[in-house]
Formats: C-alpha cells, sequence, structure tokens
C-alpha cells in the first residue's frame, strides 16, 4: 500500500501482517526437517558406499543440504519485516486515533479522506493545524514502514533468485573489538556478505555486540535449532541403551529437562505480542539468554531488565513476562510510541545465599552488560532511544556495579527490592541522580538484608569479609548489604511507591510499582 492514506490506515489490520510473518518462520521447521534427512542419508551412504562415486555422491548432498539451510535466514528475516511492520502500524494507528480525538475535543471535523474542518454545530474550534500535523504524522509514519518494507522484501526477492550465494566476506572483527567499531564492520558488508555470515558463522554474528538486533536474532535462531537437534539426537542415543546405567539415566533427565526449557523459549518465540528477538544464547550450564520484545534498534523507548538470583535459562519465560507487563503498561500509558524490552540474562547469577552474599558475580557481569548498552547504543537507527536499565534483587547490584565501574549507555536506572547497588550515593552511578529510580516493598524480605559485623561475615562466607567491598558502617538505618538502600531518599536519587507483594509482587498488575517503572521508561 504505496502512499498510505487515511482510509486505508483505519482499515490497516496489524495482525494480519504478523500472522503473514509468522506463517513464513514456520518453514523454518520443515525446512530443519528436510535438512536433516539429507544428512541422515549422507551418513547412511558413508556407512555402506565407498569409491569415487560415493565421494562425488556424498559432496552432492551436502551441497543440497546446504542450499536447504541457506533458506532459514530469509525466512525468518520475512517474518521480522512483517513483523515491524506490524508494529509502526500499531503506533500510527494510535496516533491517527489520538488525532481524531483531539480533532472532536477541538470542535473540528476530520473528513473520509483525512481533511480537518470546522463543525458548525460546535462554538469556537481551535488548533486546526496542530490536528491537521498529527494526522500527517500518522499517515507519514505508516507510509514510511510501508516502502521499508516493500523495499526490504524486494531485496529478498533478489536475493532468493540468485540462491543465496555469496563468496565469505573478508575480515572479522577484533577479538575485544567496541561495539561501534563491530557496527563499522557490519556496515561495510553487502547483504549477500551479511546473510553468509548469519548462516555460516552463527555463533559469531549472535553473540556480537554492534550488530544489529535482526542479524542476531536470526543467527540465534539458527543456534536454538541446532542445540535442539542435538539434544534429540542424544535423547535417541540414551533411550537406544537397554537398560540404560545409572549415568546414562541422569544425562537423560538433564537433556529432558533443557529439552523442556528450550521447547519453552522456541514457543515464546514463535507466538506472542510483540514478536522476541533472540539476541543472546549460551545453553552450557544453567544457560544464558538474552530475549528483545519489539526491536529496539527501531523503538523509542527502550528497557533493559536484569533478573537477579536463581536466574537460567529456565526461567526465561517467567523473567520475560515480567519485561512483558513493563511493556504492556508503557503501551497503554503511551499507545502511540514504540517500546521494546531486554531480558539481559548473559551472567551467572547466584544459586545460593552463600553466593549471593559476595558481589563477586555481579562484579564478572559489568562488562558485558557495558558492552551490550553500548551496542544497542550503536545499532540504533533513527534519533536516540531512551535507554532504561532496571535491575531486581541482585541484578540491581550487577546493574549499580556496571554503572560505577564501566558506565552504562543508559538515560535512567532502576532498582526494585534491592539489596544494595554498590554505591552510597546516586551520584556515582553517572547517570543524573533525577534519573536514578528505586522501590522497595513494605513486605519485601530484602530489607533484611542488613550489614552484619565482621566476625559474621566471615562465619557466613568463610573467607575475606565484605567489608573491603563495602566500606559502609551502617550510622544511617539504611544500609543495606551492599550499601545504601537506593530506595531511601537519603540515596540521592528518586523513589517510586510499591504496595504489598514481597520479593516478587513489583510487576502485579495492580502494584503501584508496575506503573512507576513504566513511567521511567517513558520518562514521565
Amino acid at each position: 500500500m504505496s502512499g498510505v492514506g487515511y482510509r486505508q490506515l483505519w482499515a490497516a489490520d496489524p495482525g494480519g501482517w504478523r500472522a503473514a510473518g509468522a506463517a513464513w518462520a514456520g518453514l523454518t521447521g520443515p525446512v530443519e526437517r528436510h535438512a536433516g534427512e539429507l544428512a541422515g542419508s549422507a551418513g547412511r551412504l558413508r556407512g555402506g558406499w565407498s569409491g569415487a562415486a560415493a565421494v562425488a555422491a556424498d559432496a552432492r548432498l551436502g551441497c543440497l543440504r546446504g542450499e536447504v539451510t541457506s533458506v532459514a535466514p530469509a525466512l525468518i528475516e520475512a517474518d521480522q519485516v512483517l513483523s515491524e511492520l506490524a508494529g509502526c502500524l500499531v503506533v500510527a494507528k494510535a496516533r491517527l486515533a489520538e488525532a481524531v480525538a483531539r480533532a472532536d475535543a477541538a470542535g473540528l471535523v476530520v473528513d473520509r479522506s483525512g481533511g480537518v474542518r470546522v463543525d458548525p454545530t460546535r462554538p469556537r474550534p481551535t488548533e486546526p493545524a496542530r490536528v491537521a500535523a498529527a494526522l500527517r504524522g500518522a499517515l507519514e509514519l505508516a507510509d514510511a514502514a510501508d516502502r521499508q518494507a516493500a523495499d526490504r522484501l524486494d531485496e529478498l526477492a533478489r536475493a532468493a533468485g540468485t540462491g543465496w550465494a555469496s563468496p565469505p566476506p573478508p575480515g572479522r572483527p577484533a577479538s575485544g573489538a567496541t561495539p561501534a567499531l563491530v557496527r563499522a564492520w557490519w556496515s561495510g558488508l553487502t547483504p549477500a556478505q551479511r546473510r553468509w555470515l548469519v548462516g555460516h558463522e552463527p555463533a559469531l554474528v549472535g553473540g556480537l555486540d554492534g550488530v544489529p538486533v535482526a542479524a542476531r536474532d536470526q543467527a540465534n535462531r539458527l543456534r536454538l535449532g541446532a542445540r535442539r537437534a542435538e539434544l534429540l539426537a542424544e535423547r535417541r542415543r540414551l533411550l537406544a541403551r537397554v537398560p540404560p546405567g545409572p549415568l546414562a539415566s541422569l544425562r537423560l533427565r538433564a537433556v529432558a529437562a533443557r529439552l523442556a526449557g528450550l521447547d519453552t523459549l522456541t514457543e515464546r518465540l514463535a507466538t506472542g505480542e510483540p514478536r522476541a528477538y533472540l539476541l543472546g544464547l549460551d545453553p552450557a550450564g544453567e544457560g544464558r539468554v538474552v530475549v528483545a520484545l519489539g526491536d529496539p534498534d527501531h523503538a523509542d523507548r527502550v528497557l533493559t531488565y536484569v533478573p537477579g538470583m536463581t536466574a537460567g535459562l529456565d526461567d526465561a519465560p517467567g523473567e520475560l513476562g515480567r519485561a512483558a507487563r513493563v511493556l504492556e503498561r508503557c503501551a497503554t500509558l503511551a499507545p502511540g510510541e514504540r517500546g521494546a524490552a531486554v531480558l539481559w540474562l548473559d551472567y551467572d547469577a547466584p544459586d545460593f545465599l552463600t553466593e549471593a552474599a559476595s558481589a563477586g558475580q555481579a562484579r564478572d557481569a559489568g562488562g558485558a552488560l557495558h558492552r551490550f548498552q553500548e551496542g544497542l547504543r550503536a545499532t540504533h537507527e533513527g534519533p536516540p532511544a531512551r535507554q532504561t536499565v532496571l535491575g531486581h534483587s541482585y541484578g540491581s547490584l550487577v546493574v549499580g556495579i556496571a554503572a560505577r565501574e564501566h558506565g552504562l549507555a543508559a538515560d535512567a536506572l532502576m532498582f526494585v527490592g534491592s539489596p544494595g547497588v554498590g554505591a552510597a550515593h546516586a551520584a556515582e552511578l553517572g547517570v543524573p541522580a533525577a534519573e536514578v529510580w528505586a522501590s522497595s516493598a513494605p513486605d519485601d524480605v530484602i530489607r533484611l538484608a542488613r550489614p552484619v559485623d565482621e566476625l559474621g561475615r566471615r562465619a557466613l562466607l568463610g573467607a575475606a569479609p565484605l567489608a573491603a567491598v563495602l566500606g559502609w558502617p551502617d550510622r544511617t538505618g539504611h544500609e543495606l548489604w551492599f550499601g545504601h538502600d537506593p530506595a531511601d531518599p537519603g540515596f540521592g536519587g528518586r523513589v517510586f511507591p510499591s504496595g504489598r507483594g514481597g520479593h516478587t509482587g513489583y510487576w502485579e498488575p495492580d502494584n503501584p510499582a508496575l506503573d512507576g517503572m513504566a513511567r521511567v521508561v517513558l520518562g514521565r
């Protein structure tokens, strides 16, 4: 729909575009199955056939498998394009509705073509120019999104005509390259070279801060599918052992648990609104994951949420639900703005209280969170987004230490249910004190996390005391385990209220803390 008009925008159905995108993404499953069948066929041939003809047949099957798998990133990209179009249409329709409501309140009438005229039955109309400008803004947003989607789909169609063929791109970013340098490297590649890297080096692309969100999502979805296929193959091998030994039984249970976690994550990536983007994946150990709801590269407001103790890959869907609730409340308060919320679980969260009593794991995470936020700044398109970083429980210490020791590319910091953020005052965190926010529920047990004496710390940890890390005697009555309570006005930041709900109730729909978090994200 080139040159989107008033009636077209009213009639536009974002849900239909989302469904079309999901249908394209759904084809990745059959593609993966066909690729697996080709790999199985090649394996069987190698086991019972030798000679020059066998070598040639094996090579041909390998080429066919490569051609099949090369389609998968394009299918994901088509889903991304249509989902982003749908998201823009939602915002444009909200702005259109707001402009029409403003016209009505001002004694004006908007006709079927979007023209603004005076309602003769209403006295003293006002703001006709503002209403007309608001209508134009909504239509221009929809038109720009439509043109961008059409251009990207045209480019995909042209690439399909060449068979996705491209030589490997020369050079890779140096180890430790900043996100800004990574972004510059990526910008210098052709679309064909980028697709080659996504398909052939997904681990590199998926883990590089400074690579755009869309490419990281494509690469990490491929990695997720490959890891799931590996686990399914391992489960088949384990089940083939009759009877399985004790170690095999233990491993079988572990494989089943991880498969269940990956299946839940896969389901959330395939369904729900807004579209999810998989920005990081490490299935080793308890697992790490970074998922965005909505596209941070095109959002007006971006929230990065860092969860706390015991969080791991299997907990990702629940933690993602918390980020989603903040995003939903933002959409309710400001339907005409595009938002995105990121679950950042790219660190080893403590599993036990003895681990959570140390700042070590938070300090280890600081550099990675710093690079991630720098990457969001580097890849964002258009005017800079308002970036907010939220930490809950031990995650608030991760955010505080990252901000104090590394600096965070953020406009605002938020802490809820915090045991202290590794700072004595908001001024230490690198953002204006007026943009440091905190909330603590009156019945949150974290309030009991008071500093203990030197001997008690030694007894608890069996190691060096935390005094060297903290260095804050509790003279004010507002000292927590990791420093001054950020929800105390004496910390120097700002406080928003929370109702009762314990340590995890901040995201409940009727808790004023949810409104507070959303308003900070929106900058209101």
